[in-house]
Order: C-alpha cells, then structure tokens, then sequence
C-alpha cells in the first residue's frame, strides 16, 4: 500500500479491495447500457480524476480549449450552417481540428476511466459519458483559471452553454444544515449527531464545500471508516443516512444539482455470532430478581417495565406520575410526546399494566409518585431527556450482573423477547406491534383503534415469569 502506518495501509487496502470487487462486478456483467444517474457517477469521476491531476500541477500547461469545450458537442443551427459557408476554408479547417482533437483528448480521459473500472459500454453509451464529462473537464479548467487569477470561481451557464457566469456562493455543510433545520425541526439530540457526522465529514474531506463534494469522495469515506473498524451497520445509518438526508434536502431546495450520497450504501452481511437476540428466561430471572434488591427506582422498576410491556428503555425512563392512567376501568401505561422524545409516530402509544407488574407492585410505586418524572433520580442528558441517561447506567448494570453475550443489547433484548413470546403464544400481531409501538404493515392496520380491553386481553396470554 506504500505506507508503514497500519492505519492508513487499513484505509488504503479497503479502497483497492472496493476498486477490485467493482472491476470484477463490471467484467461478470459484460457490455451493458447505463441508466442517466450512472452515466453522471462516471462523468463526475473523470471530472474529479482530472482536478486532481490539476491540482497536483498547477503551473502547468493544460492541453484544453475551453473556447472549444464550449461547444465541442454543438450541432451548428441552420444559420451557423449557412455563416460556415462562406468562411474561409483554411479557417473552417482549423476549426474543424481543433475539435476533433479536443473530442479524441474527452475520449481519452474517458476510455481511461473505463478501462481501470472493466466497465463495457455502448457505442452510445460512450459518447453520452464523453460529452456529461466534458462539462466536468470544463469545470476542472475554469476553476484551475480562476484559481491562477485570484478570481472568484466561474462554471458554465446550464442554459448558455458558451458563455460563463459566476458560481454561486460558497455552499457550506453549516448553511445546509440550518435549512434543513428550520423543514424537518428535528429533536436536540438528532440535530447534535447529525452536525457530528457533518463535521466528520469535512474534516476527512479536508473542506465543507457542498458543491465540491463527489461520490468518490464519500466512497472513500466509506471505506475509512471500514478501515477503522466501525460497524457496517453503524455506517449505514449514522454516517451515511445523516449526509445523505441533509444533501437531499439541498437537493429538493436547489442548493445542489445532485445528491453525491444518493447511491452510496454499505452491504449487511450480518454474522450468526453478531445477529441480536432477545433475552432467555434465564437471563431475564437474573435482572428481574436483581432488581428488586435495588434501592434507586429506575434500577428496581425500569426492567419489570420493560419485560412486560416490550417498551423502549428510553421510553420508560421519562414516564411521569400522569402517564400511569385508568383507560376504560383498565391501568394503562402512556408513552406520550408531552414526556419526552420519542423515536415515532407510532411510539405514541396506550400498553395496558401486565398482571405480574400489578403483583410486583409498579402500580402503587407509580400512585404514590403524585406529578412530575416517576424516575427523578435519573438526571436529564444534555439534550433534557432522562431516557438517555436511563439507557446508559441501566446498560452497565445489566452487563454487572454477568449478562455478557455480545448478542444481547441491554436495552434492546427486551423488545426482541416480547416479540418472540407473542408468536409463541398466539398474540394478534396487529396489536403486538402496537405494543411494541412499530409501524402498521398494511393500510389496513391503520383502520380503527386499540381499545385496552383487546390489548389487556393479548397482553394476559404473556406469561409470568416464574422464579
């Protein structure tokens, strides 16, 4: 990899690895037609390729006419045809030259392009991805011009294609994020991680530049952080989701021409070893009987609530005294909006109170609280959410009490285990992922209510645990 840092020899070797698995992709496929979003990818590509050839050499001459890139894919008008007329000859000649030269140079780059990728094309094809990457090779040059000059960056005019105009302002990662803002108003802690994942983002790139950013750029990206041994899933949907939904959002508002995140994904291939599971009866005594020897009440009640409801621990943790309510004559526990965050729609949701959290006592813990958070000695994160808290200690005393198989989330085996005993015991599964606050599978699903007393009736086939 030509270098003695590991770390970077990681990067580089999962960069080559992608570059080979997409050449033998291409050759099992054989010739084939490329769809318009393709074409574009590989123009941008050839485009980035030769800004990097520029910027390594800035001083040298450049064998591009952008007076002949201009046009160099033009079909003369009819009054052009007739103004060619009656030029001199020598001069149509050259002119002539000038362009044929200039296409062979566009093909150049291209088949060069295409040769590394083992990526066959149509005649056609060929020609759509020349002329898409002449606009990018024309970019390349005027921005190198500019540069040179000490003036603002110039692009072509997408309606005048010979003439120049001045590029917009500087489209940086902050202003599209502050728009996307103001739209979607997403919650504290979303809008936190996401300008995280953002600013990772510029500083791997090295700049902010919306504008600049190409796909290859966040191909790259992508395999960094597989160098760095970050989980794919993790990838997938905290570094690539976030850029993707703020660029698209540019994208809708005509910020940006394209979304350079559009088609970058990361493939699951999850492991037997590594795939989630929910807790064994076993393991649910261990927590449960911990538990109830705990004096703080999110240790002590926050795991009964859980084991019978198949709630999110977040969820529970920022319950208040007034969640906890008669609904038709029957306790039920409200995850509400007014309590706190919740991840959805559907997480706001009625579940009825469980006969073995009426024995253990969670009903007159939760009474005797008369308003306000029912764990208060959880304090609030950095976002005002005792749910995040919560999740934390409750994660480490868990893996305290020697539950340590890696497949198991401390948090999140609860709602897996409910869902494994309600296929066991035959609960309706309309009203078992309304429990559980998941998204209604059909359109049929989000016709009519959850009345408690149906609820209570398939919550009571879950049985008690026995100790």
């Amino acid at each position: 990899m030509g270098t003695r840092d590991p770390a970077e020899a990681k990067r580089l070797l999962a960069l080559k690895l992608a570059e080979v698995e997409e050449r033998w992709s291409n050759l099992r496929r054989g010739e084939r037609p490329l769809s318009p979003e393709e074409i574009d990818r590989e123009a941008a590509a050839i485009g980035e390729r030769f800004r990097r050839q520029l910027e390594a050499a800035p001083y040298e001459s450049v064998d591009w006419d952008l007076n002949v890139g201009a046009t160099l894919w033009k079909e003369p008008t009819p009054a052009e045809v007739v103004a060619q007329m009656f030029e001199p000859a020598a001069a149509k000649v050259v002119e002539d030259k000038q362009r044929s030269r200039q296409r062979k140079l566009c093909y150049y780059f291209v088949d060069l392009h295409l040769t590394g990728k083992e990526l066959f094309l149509h005649r056609d094809d060929r020609e759509k991805v020349a002329r898409a990457a002449t606009i990018e090779l024309q970019r390349a040059v005027q921005d190198r011009q500019a540069y040179l000059l000490g003036k603002a960056e110039v692009r072509p005019n997408a309606n005048e294609s010979s003439a120049l105009r001045p590029v917009a302002a500087l489209l940086t990662f902050e202003m599209i994020i502050q728009g996307w803002l103001v739209e979607k108003k997403p919650n504290q802690k979303t809008e936190y991680t996401w300008r995280r994942v953002m600013k990772e983002l510029s500083r791997f790139l090295g700049h902010d530049d919306a504008r600049r950013v190409r796909a290859e750029n966040l191909v790259e990206w992508k395999a960094d952080l597989l160098a760095k041994e970050l989980k794919a899933k993790t990838i997938r949907d905290s570094k690539l989701a976030p850029v993707r939904a703020i660029f698209q959002w540019a994208v809708d508002n005509r910020k940006l021409d394209a979304n350079p995140a559009a088609r970058i994904n990361i493939d699951l291939k999850a492991r037997s070893s590594e795939k989630r599971r929910g807790y064994t009866d076993d393991e649910a005594k261990i927590i449960l009987q911990a538990a109830r020897g705990e004096r703080e009440a999110h240790k002590r009640w926050v795991p009964w609530v859980c084991a019978y409801t198949g709630a999110r621990i977040s969820e529970i943790c920022q319950l208040r005294s007034e969640d906890i309510k008669q609904i038709d004559g029957i306790w039920c526990i409200a995850f509400a909006a007014e309590a706190g965050s919740l991840k959805n729609v559907n997480s706001e949701r009625v579940v009825p109170v469980h006969s073995a959290l009426e024995e253990e006592g969670f009903r007159k813990f939760a009474t005797a609280v008369r308003t306000g958070p029912l764990f208060a000695d959880l304090a609030p994160d950095r976002f005002g959410s005792r749910g995040g808290t919560g999740t934390k200690i409750l994660s480490r005393w868990i893996r305290s009490l020697g539950v340590t198989d890696k497949r198991i989330s401390p948090n999140h085996s609860w709602r897996h285990r409910l869902k494994t005993l309600g296929r066991r015991n035959g609960l309706a599964l309309d009203i078992l992922d309304a429990m559980t606050g998941h998204g209604r599978k059909t359109v049929a699903d989000t016709y009519g209510e959850f009345p408690p007393d149906a609820m209570l009736r398939e919550l009571s086939k879950i049985p008690q645990i026995k100790f």
